[in-house]
């Protein structure tokens, strides 16, 4: 599974007051001509959405107008949250598209979508390219295969990574990892070790394997199988956009000469656009409720999945601690034998005063929040490259045992060193977005980019 402690706010997740003063830089004054020849297609997914939303609200405040292609099943979603979160940004169409799936399908099983999406969207999205005279499409690196399909309406390309600069990397050698005999084309690992990518990560850790269960060889295979097929599509790229900044990444994106890092992108507002699973706002009273860098919080994101064992693991690993948490656990979230044994809402009792359990919460709000203090996440660069996590080991049945979380935990939050780490990445993302700073330059130029017709 290789999930970690990350101590303090994200990097990419950085505190909106933080970034507020900034933003009002990027705009371009409001008489400024709207150009109409964008569109913005995002993977459905919350954690898709939300940056590619982030990115047509900066792009639209320098006089591009975006046609925003969701799926119907998220648009519907979408504006019921936005009832209430307020207006979809000024320059911004939403525009919707059929997803494939029917009425009883489940629309959170991200393997369904993987496979299904091309063949239900292909032809509509071709007709909407060319009805609208799109010039140009960003493309979610998940939704790769929709760069074939813009090319051949007659528009320009380029791909969008909500990944780091690393895992792209990761994803496009891929197909060397399975010549090479570190994993099959299922995506069950053969080799041991560590793979000498930027940074080097264990052959287990590799995010299409590890979001899938040990479970669930279906999903893990879709998975593969999805990233080999989409990465045929990535030449026809003229440029990758990055949610990442050159001073956090440089030697991963070394290795793109058409990245373009212009992140984090951070939305300014307590209530980004973008959202659309229910969020339970109970979570920050009761973040309020807590004392200063005291929380622990848990999110795996809206695709991540843990089997049952590893799962119950976790939560007597956090009870154990004795420290106040946050966990994020979503419908459906164990997957495997036993998956239905782990009574919630026993639990939820039993750790009443310390703990609280909920569907979802607002990620950015909650990260920025001065009660956090560290995040249970799954990215490698926070131990191995930016020193500001404490990886979680697995024991020999592969599980990641509750002293583990304990002690790890307890260790990281005791250490000043990484606090003052955690301050100075901080800083040095906040300046890459700010005017004049690399990711401000960057955005200029893809905004300069998408001018050219």
């Amino acid at each position: 599974m290789g999930y970690l402690f990350s101590h303090g706010v994200s990097s990419f997740e950085l505190s909106a007051n933080v970034l507020s003063s900034h933003t009002i830089l990027d705009r371009q004054p409001p008489w400024l001509l709207l150009l109409r020849n964008l569109m913005v297609l995002p993977f459905p997914a919350q954690g898709h959405v939300i940056p590619l939303m982030e990115l047509s609200r900066k792009l639209a405040g320098h006089g591009l107008a975006v046609d925003f292609v969701n799926t119907e099943f998220n648009h519907d979603l979408v504006m019921e949250a936005m009832a209430e979160k307020g207006a979809i940004p000024d320059g911004i169409h939403v525009l919707t598209i059929p997803d494939g799936l029917g009425p009883g399908d489940d629309h959170a099983d991200i393997g369904k979508f993987v496979k299904d999406l091309p063949a239900a969207m292909s032809g509509r999205l071709e007709e909407m390219i060319r009805s609208r005279k799109i010039r140009w499409v960003i493309a979610d690196v998940s939704m790769s295969w929709a760069l074939e399909v813009a090319t051949k309406a007659g528009a320009r390309v380029a791909s969008f990574s909500t990944y780091s600069a690393a895992v792209f990397a990761l994803r496009m050698n891929l197909p060397k990892l399975i010549e090479d005999g570190v994993l099959d084309e299922s995506g069950n690992v053969k080799g041991q070790g560590k793979i000498q990518m930027v940074p080097p990560i264990d052959a287990s850790e590799i995010p299409w394997v590890s979001l899938a269960s040990t479970s669930a060889p279906e999903r893990r295979r879709n998975n593969i199988q999805n990233v080999l097929k989409t990465n045929l599509s990535m030449p026809l790229a003229e440029v990758v956009i990055c949610n990442t900044s050159m001073e956090l990444e440089p030697d991963a994106l070394a290795l793109f000469p058409n990245a373009l890092p212009l992140g984090p992108l951070v939305a300014p507002t307590p209530r980004p656009a973008g959202h659309f699973l229910p969020e339970d706002l109970a979570s920050l009273t009761w973040l309020d409720a807590q004392p200063a860098g005291s929380v622990v919080y848990v999110a795996f994101g809206s695709s991540g999945f843990l089997d049952a064992t590893q799962f119950q693991e976790l939560a007597d690993g956090l009870a154990l601690s004795g420290r106040p948490f946050l966990w994020v656990v979503r419908p459906k979230f164990t997957t495997g034998p036993g998956q239905d044994r782990f009574d919630l809402d026993a639990f939820k009792r039993r750790v009443e005063g310390q703990g609280l359990v909920v569907g979802w919460a607002p990620q950015q709000r909650v990260l920025s929040h001065p009660a956090v203090a560290c995040f249970v996440s799954h990215q490698s660069y926070v131990c191995n490259v930016w020193g500001t996590g404490a990886k979680l080991r697995r024991d020999e049945r592969g599980v990641v045992p509750k002293e583990e979380v304990q002690s790890k935990g307890a260790r990281l939050l005791g250490d000043g060193e990484v606090k003052a780490r955690v301050a100075t990445w901080k800083e040095i993302a906040c300046g890459s977005i700010r005017v004049g700073g690399s990711s401000h330059r960057n955005l200029l130029k893809l905004v300069s980019l998408l001018r050219q017709q």
